[in-house]
C-alpha cells in the first residue's frame, strides 16, 4: 500500500483516496514573471512523478497545476521592461511549457490561470468577510483575521507567538492584527485592477490558490503540493483561507519538494544563485537532467553540481547500454516490478526504485553476452518501469550517440568509421587503432560487435 509522508501531520501515513480510484492533485504552479529555474523544475519533474506512478498504480488522477499571472512581481517586471502585462505573462508561460516538454514532463489536466477565476475569488473574499475572517480596511484592502483561525500553523508547526512580522506578512498600519494578511489589494495608478465591493484592486497571492483548487477539485481533495518554501505562509494561509470559506476539511495530504541548492545554499532567484532550465539543458541532455532530480527521494536537499550531473549521465548512459540492439519482446513474469513497486510505495523513494533498474540492467549484462533474445524481455520490464519515472523512452542508439554540442558532427564520425572499416579490410591495423584512438580523443567511442561498428559520445 502506497505510503506518503504528510506535512500536515509529520509522519508517512497510508494513502487511501476520498473517493476509491480517484486521485485528485492540485500542485502550486508558476509565476511567470521570468524563465523557469531549476528549483521549479524540481517541482514540476517531481509531481509529474507523483501523477505518472499513482495512474501506473490503476488510479484515476485530476492533475490541477495553476498559473499566477497576476502579482507584485509580474507588475513589477513589466513596468520595468515597459511591457504590456499580458504580453509578459504568456511569453514565460510559452516558455514555461517549452522547458516542461524538454524534461519530459506530461501536461497537467487543467492549468487555471489567477485571472481567470477572478468570480471565484471574489466570492470566496465574500465569504470570509460574511463570516468574520476577513475584514475591509480604511485603505479599502481586505485582510484576513489569522488569530480567528484557531488550527493557524498547523502545517508549518508555527505558534501565532512564534510568528515574526516581515516573515511573509507586509506590515501594514490598517491591520487589526500584525499577522492578518491582504486578500484583496486596493488599486495604485497604472495598475492592473478589477472591480470589487470594496473597490477596485487585486487578489493577494494566497486567496488565488483557495479559489482555483476549490473550483477544479472541490473544498476537500486528496493531495495539494509544492516546493517545501511555500509551505508557510502560502499553504498555511491557503489552509485558513479554504477551510473558514468553505466550513470543510481542505486537503488530506500535503506534499512538498525539497530545495535545489548550490554550495549548499538554497538556490533561489532573489539570492541570485540560480541557474535556468535553459540555461542547464545547453550543457546537459534533457533526460540527464531529469534523471538527476529523480536520483535524490523528492523531499531531499538536491545539491547541484556539474560533478551531480555527469554522474547522471554515466548512470543513465549504464541503462541505456543495457537497453543497446535488444530485440522487442513482452516482459514476463520476474519480480522486479514488485521490488519497483515496494519502492515508490514507500513514499515515492524513487532512489530506491533506480536501484531496481540497475539491478535489471546488470542481469540484462549477464544474459545479452550469449543470447540478445534470452535478455529481451527484462529489456521490455526496464523500459517499462522506466516510463513510470519518465526515463528510458528513447532508442539507445539516438541518446547514447547523443547531440553534438562541441566536437565532431555525426556525418564527421560515420566518415571516419568508413575510413576505419576500409582501413580494417587492408589489414592496416595501425592506421584503424589511430582512428580510433583518435575518436576516443575527441570524446567518441567506437564497439565493434557482430561484424559491425558503432559508436556513442562519452
Amino acid at each position: 500500500m502506497l505510503h506518503i509522508y504528510n506535512s500536515l501531520t509529520k509522519k508517512k501515513e497510508p494513502f487511501t483516496p476520498i473517493t476509491p480510484g480517484k486521485v485528485r492533485l492540485y500542485v502550486c504552479g508558476m509565476t511567470v514573471y521570468d524563465y523557469c529555474h531549476l528549483g521549479h523544475a524540481r517541482v514540476m519533474v517531481g509531481f509529474d512523478m507523483v501523477a505518472r506512478y499513482l495512474r501506473a498504480r490503476g488510479n484515476q488522477v485530476t492533475y490541477i497545476r495553476n498559473i499566477t499571472d497576476i502579482d507584485d512581481k509580474i507588475i513589477k517586471r513589466a513596468q520595468e521592461n515597459g511591457e504590456d502585462i499580458n504580453a509578459l505573462t504568456a511569453r514565460f508561460i510559452q516558455a514555461m511549457h517549452e522547458d516542461a516538454t524538454a524534461l519530459g514532463v506530461l501536461p497537467p489536466d487543467n492549468e487555471p490561470r489567477a485571472t481567470l477565476h477572478m468570480p471565484q475569488i471574489l466570492s470566496m473574499i465574500a465569504k470570509l468577510i460574511e463570516q468574520g475572517f476577513a475584514y475591509p480596511a480604511k485603505n479599502k484592502d481586505v485582510y484576513y483575521r489569522v488569530r480567528k483561525f484557531l488550527p493557524y500553523g498547523s502545517l508549518s508547526g508555527k505558534t501565532l507567538d512564534e510568528l515574526k512580522i516581515g516573515a511573509g506578512v507586509e506590515v501594514d498600519e490598517e491591520k487589526e492584527d500584525p499577522l492578518d494578511f491582504v486578500l484583496w489589494k486596493s488599486a495604485k495608478p497604472g495598475e492592473p485592477q478589477w472591480d470589487s465591493p470594496w473597490g477596485a484592486g487585486r487578489p493577494g497571492w494566497h486567496i488565488e490558490c483557495s479559489a482555483m483548487s476549490t473550483t477544479c477539485l472541490g473544498n476537500h481533495f486528496d493531495i495539494h503540493g509544492g516546493g517545501m518554501d511555500l509551505k508557510f505562509p502560502h499553504h498555511e494561509n491557503e489552509i485558513a483561507q479554504s477551510e473558514a470559506a468553505t466550513g470543510e476539511k481542505f486537503v488530506n495530504t500535503w506534499m512538498h519538494i525539497g530545495f535545489v541548492r548550490l554550495d549548499e545554499e538554497k538556490m533561489s532567484k532573489s539570492l541570485g544563485n540560480f541557474f535556468t532550465v535553459r540555461e542547464v539543458l545547453k550543457k546537459y541532455d534533457a533526460e540527464v537532467v531529469r534523471y538527476f532530480i529523480l536520483g535524490s527521494h523528492y523531499r531531499s536537499p538536491l545539491d547541484y553540481s556539474d560533478e551531480n550531473l555527469l554522474g547522471a549521465k554515466a548512470a543513465l548512459t549504464r541503462l541505456y547500454l543495457a537497453l543497446k540492439d535488444l530485440p522487442a519482446a513482452t516482459p514476463t513474469a520476474d519480480g522486479y516490478e514488485e521490488k519497483f513497486n515496494a519502492a515508490m510505495d514507500d513514499d515515492f523513494n524513487t532512489p530506491g526504485a533506480m536501484a531496481v533498474l540497475f539491478e535489471l540492467a546488470r542481469d540484462i549484462n549477464k544474459l545479452r553476452e550469449n543470447n540478445l533474445a534470452a535478455a529481451a524481455p527484462l529489456g521490455a520490464r526496464l523500459r517499462r518501469l522506466g516510463d513510470i519515472l519518465g526515463l528510458l523512452q528513447r532508442k539507445p542508439q539516438v541518446f547514447l550517440q547523443g547531440d553534438v554540442a562541441n566536437g565532431l558532427a555525426d556525418e564527421q564520425i560515420e566518415a571516419l568509421i568508413k575510413q576505419r572499416v576500409q582501413a580494417r579490410q587492408n589489414r592496416n591495423w595501425a592506421e584503424s587503432d589511430r582512428i580510433r584512438d583518435d575518436l576516443k580523443a575527441q570524446g567518441v567511442i567506437l564497439e565493434d560487435t557482430a561484424g559491425k561498428t558503432t559508436w556513442r559520445r562519452l
